[in-house]
């Protein structure tokens, strides 16, 4: 972690991170520019370069900054005593919500950089790469999944929530950024549908 640019204002901080988080979302490593960054924040690259130093320095901070975000708020926001399995899924995407009013493009980054295939960004985060799934799978070891059909393929099933998510939060990124809350109805409509469709 980078201390000495949290002495920063929070505003000028959150500028600065979510022009990254975006540019780095939507393009990838090797294709986003820094100066594509500044641009977006506002702000000199001379200052962007004194806390970060180089782009592979801002993306190694912006990286654990973020898993670390997100787990937080992914522990905090599930309650234990809850064990449906769509009500987790629920209550994980009420939690992604909450990060996007903050830092709307942190969730979409994380999961750019699953896609990630350039050698010196995987390199800096790879100790730092299982901190959200293994968040999510922890908080899922205690779902209760005996209301879901047998012939249902649970890993499948899985699948069907975060291939659904990605496309939901990537529609209201490109389409209504300033209005989280929509990723957060959107997909309880869908997993509601699921949950009829997969219980007995």
């Amino acid at each position: 972690m980078n201390e000495k640019f949290f002495d920063l204002k929070k505003e000028k901080q959150d500028r600065m991170l979510n022009a990254a988080l975006k540019i780095f979302a939507q393009n990838g490593y090797a294709h986003a520019s820094t100066d594509d960054i500044v641009k977006e924040a506002g702000i000199s690259k001379g200052l962007l370069f004194h806390y970060f130093t180089n782009k592979i320095g801002l993306y190694t901070f912006l990286y654990d900054f973020s898993a670390r975000f997100i787990e937080l708020e992914m522990t905090s926001s599930v309650d234990r005593s809850d064990n449906d399995y769509f009500s987790i899924h629920l209550m994980l995407k009420k939690a992604e919500t909450n990060v996007m009013k903050m830092y709307p493009y942190m969730v979409s980054f994380i999961n750019s950089c699953e896609k990630e295939d350039i050698i010196e960004a995987l390199s800096v985060v790879s100790d730092k790469k299982d901190i959200v799934p293994n968040c999510v799978e922890e908080i899922f070891k205690h779902a209760n999944t005996m209301l879901i059909k047998n012939d249902v393929d649970q890993s499948k099933l899985t699948e069907i929530v975060n291939f659904t998510s990605a496309a939901v939060m990537e529609k209201v990124l490109k389409e209504n950024p300033e209005r989280p809350e929509q990723y957060f109805e959107d997909m309880k409509d869908y997993l509601i549908l699921l949950k009829n469709a997969c219980y007995r």
